[in-house]
């Protein structure tokens, strides 16, 4: 069976392109969040945490996606191709999870009312 190598050009720097595309989330997210908290849609610190999450998450699609696509230019990379796409993605979603675990903590934590010490 004949391999099929994709013609990607030059292999890229993977942590420049992280760098990018951190930058550019944090642009984007940035702008789309500052608006939401101008307009009360959100509050200024969801909207802080929210643009940190995306540039996050935006850094991990950028370079995993540099990655993938410099795999997809070696002869036998398609497998390492594949891995590099699966890295981001759970990248990706371990944000999602750390974020969620952190809000249940949280919010557990703001609806705990501590007893107050009556010896004071």
């Amino acid at each position: 069976m004949k391999e099929i190598v994709i013609d990607t050009g030059a292999p890229r720097n993977v942590l420049g392109h992280v760098i990018s595309g951190a930058i550019a989330s944090a642009v984007i997210s940035g702008a789309i969040n500052y608006k939401k908290a101008q307009s009360r849609q959100i509050t200024k610190k969801d909207a802080i945490k929210d643009t940190i999450k995306r540039t996050s998450q935006g850094a991990i699609a950028t370079g995993s996606a540099i990655a993938t696509a410099n795999y997809l230019g070696q002869k036998g990379g398609l497998f390492k191709a594949l891995t590099a796409a699966s890295i981001g993605m759970m990248g990706i979603y371990a944000i999602e999870v750390i974020e969620e675990k952190l809000d249940q903590k949280y919010l557990t934590n703001e609806n705990c009312h501590l007893e107050e010490n009556i010896d004071e």
